[in-house]
C-alpha cells in the first residue's frame, strides 16, 4: 500500500542544508515555532475546506531516514558524518497544533502550528504542505461542486484524470469528507471505506454485436443496481430506446427496475429534459439520469438554471485536479524561536512591500467567533498564545481598519487550534472520514453566512486581532521599517 513508504525525504534539498547550517552552528538547542496558513481562496471563493491532517499526522510520527537515505545523502558531498550520524537517529520531538480536520478554513490564520526544536521542525515543511495543500484544494473545489448541485449526488469519476496515484488515492477522500456521495476509484474505496459507484464505459456496447445485447448483458450480470450509458450511437433513438426495451423485458420480469440512465455528451439539458418526458411516458418516473463530460460547478449551476431534470452528477477532471485554480497555496514560515535557557518565545516577522506577504508574527491562538443569538459564524480571531479572553466583551482590532474601536459582545468563543502531538507523541484522536464529513456538512449548513457561499464576490470573512497581538506585530514592523 501507498501508505508504507517511507517519504521521510519528501523534502527540499534547502531543508537538508539549513539543518546541516543549524547543526554545525550549534542551533540545535533552539525551538521554533513555525505556522502553516494560505492567503488566497481557490477561485475567489469565500472560504476553503482543511483536509489532510491525518496524513499529516502519519507522515509527522513515522519520519526517519532509513540506512539507503543516509548513504545517498553521503553521496551528495555536502553533508559531515557527523551530521549524517544525527539524521540516521532522527526522530520528530516537537509539538503540533492544528485546526481539527474538514474545518472551514480562511487566509492569513496558522491553521496548523510547530513547535518544536529548529531542525525538527525545518525539515518536515515540505511533507506537510504536501498533504495540506492538495487535499485542502480538492476538497474545497469539491465542496463548490457539491454545492452547486442543490442536493443532487456528487460522484468523484477522476483517478484516470488526477496528476498521479497519491493525487487520485487522496482526492478521492478529500471529495467525500467535502461531501461527494461516492468514488469510482476502488483503491479509494478499500482504504479509506469510502462507497463506490460506476456505470459502464463505451467500450462495453462497442464489444457486443449491438447496444441491445450489451444492456441486457449488463443487466443480467447486475440486475440491482443497472446504469446504462445511453449515448454511445444516438441518444435518444437508439440508447434510450434499447434501455426502455431492457427494462421492460428483462428487469421488470425478474422483480428489478432500471436504475439511471447516463449522458456523457451532447447538450445536457436538452437530452435530459427530453430523457425524462419518454421516460415518464413508459412509467419509468423512478429512473434516474446522471449526467457527466467534463463538469464543474459553474456547468452544474447552468444546467439547473436551465431546469436540467438530472438527478447525478458525475464528475472527474474538474474536480481531481481542480483545473480552475489548482494551487491552494498554503506556506509554512517561521513565527517565534528561543534558546534553551529562555523562557518566552522572540516573536519573529517577515516583512514584504507586498502586504499579504507580511507574516503574523509570534506563537498564537486562533478563536472562531459566534453569535449567540443565531449560532452564525463572524470572525475568526487571532490572539497571542494563552491570552486570556473575556468572553462578556473582547475588544479588537480589524486590521484593515485599525482606527475603529470595536468589541465582540454576546458572542460565543471556541479555540480551534488543538494539540495534536506532544514531545513527539499523538495526544488526539483524529475522527473517522464520516465524522468528518458530518462535521463539513455542520458547519456549511448550519455556521457559515450564506454570503459566504456565494460563487460571485462572495463575503469576505472577518480575521480580526487582539489588541495585544496587533500592537505586537506593528511592534515588530516599525522595528524592522525601512525608509529607503
Amino acid at each position: 500500500m501507498l501508505d508504507k513508504r517511507n517519504v521521510t525525504t519528501l523534502m527540499d534539498l534547502y531543508e537538508l542544508t539549513m539543518s546541516n547550517g543549524y547543526f554545525k552552528y550549534g542551533f540545535t538547542n533552539k525551538t521554533a515555532v513555525f505556522d502553516v496558513f494560505f492567503r488566497n481562496n481557490p477561485d475567489e471563493g469565500g472560504y476553503s475546506i482543511f483536509v489532510g491532517l491525518k496524513e499529516i499526522v502519519d507522515y509527522i510520527l513515522s519520519f526517519h531516514f532509513d540506512k539507503e537515505d543516509i548513504d545517498y545523502l553521503r553521496s551528495l558531498n555536502l553533508f559531515n558524518e557527523e551530521f549524517l550520524t544525527y539524521l540516521s537517529n532522527f526522530k520528530f520531538k516537537g509539538d503540533v497544533y492544528s485546526f481539527p480536520e474538514g474545518s472551514v478554513i480562511y487566509p492569513s490564520t496558522p491553521i496548523i502550528t510547530v513547535v518544536a526544536p529548529l531542525i525538527d521542525a525545518q525539515m518536515i515543511e515540505t511533507g506537510i504542505l504536501t498533504y495540506f495543500n492538495h487535499e485542502s484544494l480538492i476538497a474545497t473545489k469539491t465542496n463548490r461542486i457539491v454545492i452547486s448541485s442543490k442536493g443532487r449526488s456528487v460522484s468523484d469519476f477522476g483517478a484516470r484524470r488526477a496528476h498521479g496515484i497519491d493525487a487520485a488515492l487522496y482526492g478521492a477522500k478529500s471529495a467525500y469528507i467535502a461531501g461527494a456521495a461516492s468514488t469510482a476509484t476502488v483503491m479509494a474505496g478499500l482504504k479509506f471505506k469510502i462507497p463506490l459507484s460506476g456505470t459502464m464505459a463505451h467500450s462495453w456496447i462497442m464489444s457486443f454485436e449491438n447496444e441491445y445485447d450489451a444492456f441486457l448483458a449488463y443487466a443480467k450480470l447486475y440486475p440491482s443496481s443497472p446504469i446504462f450509458l445511453i449515448d454511445t450511437y444516438n441518444v435518444i433513438h437508439s440508447g434510450l430506446m434499447n434501455a426502455i426495451k431492457v427494462n421492460k423485458e428483462y428487469l421488470i420480469p425478474n422483480g428489478y427496475r432500471l436504475k439511471a440512465v447516463r449522458l456523457d455528451s451532447g447538450d445536457l439539458s436538452y437530452l435530459s429534459k427530453k430523457c425524462r418526458k419518454i421516460l415518464d411516458d413508459n412509467g419509468m418516473e423512478d429512473c434516474l439520469i446522471c449526467a457527466t463530460n467534463s463538469l464543474d460547478e459553474y456547468k452544474i449551476q447552468s444546467l439547473l438554471q436551465q431546469e436540467a431534470p438530472i438527478d447525478l452528477f458525475g464528475v472527474g477532471e474538474n474536480l481531481i485536479t481542480s483545473k480552475s485554480n489548482p494551487v491552494f497555496g498554503g506556506v509554512y514560515k517561521l513565527v517565534a524561536i528561543k534558546n534553551q535557557n529562555e523562557q518566552e518565545f522572540t516573536a519573529k516577522i517577515k516583512v514584504s512591500e507586498t502586504v499579504e506577504k507580511i507574516t503574523n508574527p509570534g506563537f498564537k491562538d486562533v478563536y472562531r467567533v459566534y453569535d449567540k443569538e443565531n449560532n452564525k459564524c463572524i470572525a475568526d480571531f487571532i490572539t497571542i498564545h494563552n491570552e486570556e479572553i473575556n468572553q462578556n466583551e473582547v475588544k479588537f482590532i480589524d486590521p484593515n481598519k485599525p482606527w475603529k474601536s470595536l468589541s465582540f459582545k454576546n458572542c460565543s468563543f471556541k479555540k480551534m487550534n488543538n494539540l495534536i502531538i506532544k514531545n513527539g507523541k499523538l495526544v488526539y484522536e483524529i475522527p473517522s472520514i464520516d465524522d468528518i464529513r458530518k462535521y463539513v456538512r455542520n458547519q456549511i449548513d448550519n455556521e457559515l453566512r450564506e454570503e459566504e457561499k456565494r460563487f460571485i464576490m462572495p463575503h469576505i470573512h472577518y480575521v480580526d486581532y487582539s489588541v495585544s497581538f496587533y500592537n505586537l506585530k506593528m511592534k515588530l514592523i516599525e522595528e524592522h521599517k525601512y525608509n529607503g
